[in-house]
C-alpha cells in the first residue's frame, strides 16, 4: 500500500503520475513540465490545511494532480479555488482520465 511518505519520495513528474497509477502523454509533460509543476505545488500548498488523515491526502494529492494534467491536456490551467471546489464535490470537469463512462461510473482514475 503506498503512503505519504512514499509520495514524499518522488522526485519528478513522471515519478508523480506512476505513484497515483495515471496515465500520461510524456510529450505534453516534456513541454508543461515545469508549468504543470509549478501549478500543482500551488495547488497543494493551498489545499493540504484543509486535509485530514494520510487516506485523505492522498486522494486530494491524486486528485490535484488529475486535475492539473486533464486542464494541461485540455489547453489550461486550474485556479486553486476550482479544484478546491471540484475536490468538495467529487467532481473532475474536463479531465479526460475522470470523464465518466457510458455505464456512469467514474473515469479510469476511480472517480
Amino acid at each position: 500500500m503506498k503512503s505519504l511518505n512514499d509520495f514524499y519520495n518522488c522526485r519528478d513528474a513522471e515519478d508523480y503520475f506512476k505513484f497515483f497509477d495515471i496515465e500520461f502523454d510524456q510529450s505534453l509533460v516534456n513541454v508543461k513540465r515545469f508549468h504543470m509543476m509549478k501549478e500543482y505545488g500551488n495547488l497543494i500548498k493551498r489545499g493540504m490545511a484543509n486535509i485530514e488523515g494520510d487516506d485523505k491526502t492522498l486522494e486530494f494529492l491524486k486528485f490535484s494532480l488529475l486535475r492539473v494534467y486533464g486542464d494541461y491536456v485540455n489547453g489550461h490551467a486550474p485556479s486553486a479555488a476550482d479544484v478546491w471546489n471540484m475536490y468538495e464535490t467529487g467532481k473532475l470537469e474536463g479531465c479526460s482520465s475522470c470523464s465518466p463512462s457510458p455505464e456512469g461510473s467514474g473515469g479510469s482514475c476511480g472517480c
